[in-house]
């Protein structure tokens, strides 16, 4: 992974996970061409792990073939909850939980 090619390593993103795309927000250019052009994805995997879906792919220089980043999301269902996280040196680090179920009991307000 390349640090010279993003403004920020690892940048905060919430509960914004991805499991494509690119943050191209945080893309100062390719270090190695010195191009600012698109961002290639590549060696795109889906593996499921126990119940876990993990994707993972590289971000790639659409010039020169440099490995930007290396991208990983995943999705689980625990209990109740679908988790997502993400993490890439170019798209950030995320984590976001939401409930399978109509209403979320952590949002409901006590009743007394």
């Amino acid at each position: 992974m390349c640090n010279g090619c993003v403004q920020k390593e690892y940048p905060d993103r919430g509960n914004t996970c991805l499991e494509n795309g690119s943050y191209l927000m945080n893309y100062l250019g390719c270090a190695n061409c010195h191009q600012r052009d698109f961002v290639l994805i590549s060696n795109k995997a889906t593996e499921d792990e126990d119940g876990e879906e993990i994707v993972t792919y590289d971000h790639v220089c659409k010039n020169c073939d440099h490995v930007i980043a290396r991208h990983e999301y995943t999705f689980s269902v625990v209990d109740e909850y679908q988790e997502y996280t993400m993490l890439c040196l170019l798209c950030g680090k995320a984590e976001d939980s939401i409930s399978v179920l109509p209403d979320d009991p952590r949002q409901s307000a006590p009743l007394f």
